[in-house]
């Protein structure tokens, strides 16, 4: 699966330092679902992505305003917040965790360049298996570029 160039370009990223915080995580399942619900989403070859613009002093859950004594780990006004959803479609769970440890690096790699208030969730396909992580990074930047700038269609999913 991944060959010796991508472990290069992996351990090359892992080296420049910085992690992937909690705060800029998406962790719970009514956040999910508000995003997929109200959010716009992208298409590319390797993963959907789905986000959805949050106002100044909205917290993670819609409704609540930000907290300061909160213990909930909430992300600030301006900071974008990122979650991944790797279904068992996609294989076992050694692959799904891989899939997500992979795509999680090209989201920490690229996320200086998303500097908007919005939450994130980028569901992976299965060509994401086999992706070279050069194209796995490159499509998480694009992602981010067209998020800043507004595009993308309107999520339509329907009430269960």
């Amino acid at each position: 699966m991944a060959g010796a160039g991508n472990r290069e370009q992996v351990a090359e990223a892992v080296g420049r330092g910085g992690a992937f915080p909690k705060a800029a995580r998406l962790l719970r399942h009514s956040d999910f679902d508000h995003v997929y619900r109200q959010g716009r989403r992208l298409f590319s070859a390797n993963m959907s992505v789905f986000w959805l613009r949050r106002e100044p002093g909205q917290s993670a859950e819609p409704g609540v305003p930000e907290s300061p004594k909160s213990p909930k780990p909430m992300a600030s006004a301006g900071s974008p917040r990122v979650g991944f959803t790797v279904g068992r479609v996609l294989g076992g769970s050694v692959i799904r965790n891989r899939i997500r440890r992979r795509l999680r690096e090209a989201v920490r790699l690229n996320l200086e360049g998303l500097a908007a208030p919005v939450d994130v969730v980028i569901n992976p396909r299965k060509s994401a298996r086999t992706a070279d992580f050069a194209q796995l990074l490159q499509e998480v930047a694009e992602a981010f570029r067209a998020i800043e700038q507004g595009r993308g269609a309107k999520a339509t999913r329907r009430a269960q």
